[in-house]
């Protein structure tokens, strides 16, 4: 079979996984991607515009090539990391609530069962590849802020701002109009009229992360998760997506997973390792992914029935399956893939 795919195909696979969403009655307001068979190698990223579109490019070449999965996740990645434009990810990623701009990352790799991450890390474009060097080079997991950044320079990663005009006039229209409650309590116990914590939902932040998952031609599985987190965060805050387990898991005998949207539940519910082990027992990507999120929903519903979770999932299994679930609103669950197929 051809190893390759025209550029029309390959769009039209990418629109179709989106427009192939329907909506289902478990979480209400949730769209899904149907699971479905795809020849190996693939590579699929949680983005699904033009930027994600050219990182698949970047990646299929690696994999159709015979190039490993680890290598793969990772160049696709630079690509959206690198882009100005998203206001997500890396170089013009929103900033915190002092205007720095702070990224995270996490790469797993399952062919060795490493990972590596970093968190906090300022002025260095391409945490995803700060990451790698973090899993290859050391025996540590995670390296946060000023000793992430030491760690960087140390390998010649070059210093830049990365805060970009259109991202500090976002930081600068949310600063004046914020209020002192911004970051009042979780977002579950807000609007509950029997607790004093009934603050309206704030609209003012933006999350949203890139997940790039890959099945090499020896059957290796490996993953990457890269993000600039929630904008206008407390200097310090955490998200998923730099946490194994949490963000991103990859077990090479079964599949991976990765998650986007508000952290906080992510890490609580260890989405990411919960999705794959769903697989393990047997469940499609598409299920797993829709059963973990009927999962938070079902932990927040004794405290407030009207909560709805704010994560989107992405994952492969070891077949050369794929799933997208998630809880927005706004429309459907978008990805890019590419493939044999």
């Amino acid at each position: 079979m051809r190893i390759s795919l025209s550029r029309r195909k390959f769009f039209n696979r990418s629109f179709g996984l989106a427009a192939a969403g329907v909506l289902f009655r478990s979480l209400g307001l949730s769209g899904r991607i149907p699971g479905r068979g795809l020849n190996t190698p693939l590579i699929v990223t949680s983005h699904r515009n033009e930027t994600g579109r050219r990182a698949m490019e970047v990646g299929w070449e690696i994999l159709a090539s015979g190039g490993r999965a680890i290598d793969a996740v990772e160049k696709a990645t630079n690509v959206i990391e690198v882009d100005p434009e998203d206001t997500s990810v890396g170089f013009g990623g929103l900033p915190n609530e002092d205007g720095v701009v702070q990224l995270d990352a996490s790469i797993m790799d399952g062919r060795t069962y490493n990972a590596g991450a970093v968190a906090s890390l300022e002025n260095i474009k391409t945490p995803a590849s700060v990451a790698r060097l973090v899993m290859d080079r050391t025996d540590h997991v995670m390296l946060v802020g000023p000793g992430a950044l030491k760690f960087a320079r140390s390998f010649g990663f070059e210093e830049e701002d990365l805060l970009t005009e259109k991202a500090r006039r976002r930081w600068l229209e949310w600063r004046e109009n914020r209020a002192d409650d911004d970051w009042g309590p979780p977002d579950h116990l807000r609007g509950l009229p029997e607790t004093e914590a009934s603050l309206p939902r704030p609209s003012t932040y933006e999350h949203g992360t890139v997940n790039v998952l890959a099945i090499d031609s020896f059957g290796d599985i490996a993953g990457i998760t890269s993000t600039s987190g929630l904008s206008w965060k407390i200097p310090g805050r955490i998200g998923d997506s730099p946490i194994i387990g949490a963000g991103l898991y990859v077990d090479n005998d079964v599949g991976a997973a990765g998650a986007t949207g508000r952290g906080e539940d992510v890490i609580k519910s260890c989405a990411s390792f919960h999705i794959v082990m769903r697989m393990r027992d047997g469940r499609s990507p598409q299920q797993a992914c829709e059963d973990t999120l009927e999962m938070i929903r079902q932990k927040y519903l004794p405290v407030n029935p009207n909560y709805m979770p704010g994560e989107k999932f992405v994952a492969i299994n070891k077949a050369g399956e794929i799933g997208a679930a998630w809880s927005y609103s706004d429309g459907r669950p978008r990805m890019s893939v590419r493939s044999a197929a």
